[in-house]
């Protein structure tokens, strides 16, 4: 079952973040890495998503439509996510794996280098021991697992819950009609 994988994965992932600490600046009301992105989801992620927003007050599901209207309007590719309001997530406990790994670096072991969150560049994580010169991220301890969400879906863990990687797609293109 989904639910289980994910808190499941999720205390898989609290070590990390707790050795890490010092290095991430994330914190409630900073949102830069819902600004702009892509946000690639599965099918299961996106149908646990969509539970989340099941359960919203008709207020907010309200502005996440007027959000998702918007950036389908758009057409642009990297879009503001629809479910952040007021700089906060609206589905916080149903948000996706790329949502539940920013702003950990990583070490993409299929494409030989360490992954750094966006925010490096924007003075926040990991940038105090980042050289932007050098490209060069200055700690011992970069954690040895591979964060992508193709990997994490074809994982050990993901088999013992029966998650399935399937087809991933940026969310918005799981939102929009298709034609």
């Amino acid at each position: 079952m989904y639910e289980d994988f994910i808190k499941e994965f999720d205390s898989f992932l609290k070590p990390f973040f707790i050795r890490h600490e010092k290095y991430i600046k994330c914190k409630k009301g900073c949102s830069k890495c819902c600004e702009e992105g892509d946000y690639p989801f599965s099918v299961d992620e996106f149908r646990y998503l969509t539970k989340g927003y099941i359960s919203l007050p008709n207020d907010k599901k309200t502005i996440v439509q007027n959000n998702i209207d918007e950036i389908i309007k758009s057409g642009q590719k990297n879009y503001k996510c629809p479910f952040l309001i007021d700089n906060e997530c609206c589905v916080y406990e149903y948000r996706g794996i790329i949502c539940r790994t920013f702003g950990l670096c990583y070490f993409d072991d299929e494409n030989n280098y360490v992954r750094l969150p966006e925010c490096v560049y924007q003075n926040l994580n990991y940038s105090q021991y980042f050289d932007p010169k050098e490209n060069l991220l200055k700690i011992q301890d970069v954690p040895q697992i591979n964060l992508r969400i193709d990997k994490i879906l074809n994982s050990d863990l993901a088999k013992k819950h029966n998650v399935q990687c399937e087809e991933i797609r940026s969310l918005i293109d799981w939102i929009k009609p298709q034609k």
